[in-house]
């Protein structure tokens, strides 16, 4: 059952076709990976997906919910939630501030309740403060709860901020290269992280990454973006063998691993 589903989605900037009439859905518990040269408008059909972007025509729908004109904290509470290209994190605030603030679109409490110190409002607290721990020990960076985040390796940085976005609750998890910039162990720490975020939470994963080596490794499906249309769909090994893709990426140095 699709979880997930683009129709005819078509983005255009200052006539600029940055995607054109793409459609292509997500499976329930399942991870799927979106690739493509650099440029393809992979990020464009992110941003669209979480609202930061208005396509111009096409739909959107996520498990029943037609969510194109909604604004980004609408499409989080609905249950998307994503980490970015490159890092985000409030600099001057720590690992388990961080992640508690991933729960803003779950609190109920209020400003008066806040002010006034209710017992729903304390409940809620503590309710934040466990929910956030727990993404942390979730992600392997509990230890560094107390640390600032910006003060943390970059790999670690990678993980509170997926932490954060677990912490909203979603059921699908949208990762922007999260294997940029990590090393070999932390890229296997990765893949096994993503699979437990599936196995474990029933969370659905679509990742956009560059490094092919590791898409082929974890994806059920890929689909494949070039010049904002997608190409081609399918199963690892289709895409591999698939004449577009390899055709696509026929001189593209961007670091992957894709063995065409």
């Amino acid at each position: 059952m699709a979880l997930l589903e683009l129709e005819n989605i078509t983005l255009r900037f200052a006539g600029n076709t940055v995607l054109d009439g793409v459609t292509f859905s997500v499976e329930a518990r399942s991870i799927v990976s979106l690739i493509g040269p650099n440029g393809a408008g992979k990020t464009s059909l992110f941003n669209s997906i979480t609202g930061f972007y208005k396509p111009q025509a096409g739909a959107i729908s996520f498990d029943g919910l037609q969510t194109l004109r909604l604004k980004p904290h609408q499409v989080t509470a609905a249950g998307i939630a994503r980490t970015f290209q490159n890092v985000r994190l409030f600099r001057d605030m720590t690992v388990l501030e961080n992640v508690m603030s991933g729960m803003h679109c779950r609190t109920k409490a209020g400003a008066i309740g806040a002010l006034l110190r209710l017992p729903s409002q304390r409940r809620e607290e503590a309710l934040i403060h466990e929910t956030a721990a727990e993404c942390l020990d979730f992600c392997g960076v509990l230890e560094d709860r107390s640390r600032i985040a910006t003060t943390l390796a970059y790999g670690h940085q990678r993980r509170v901020e997926i932490a954060r976005a677990l912490a909203t609750q979603p059921r699908l998890l949208l990762l922007d290269e999260p294997a940029a910039g990590l090393t070999a162990g932390e890229k296997e720490d990765l893949i096994a992280l993503i699979g437990r975020i599936r196995d474990e939470r029933g969370i659905s994963v679509l990742l956009i990454e560059h490094d092919t080596g590791l898409v082929m490794r974890i994806s059920e499906r890929i689909s494949v973006l070039d010049h904002g249309v997608l190409i081609a769909e399918g199963k690892p090994k289709e895409i591999q063998a698939n004449p577009k893709v390899i055709e696509a990426y026929l001189g593209q140095d961007d670091g992957g691993e894709l063995e065409l």
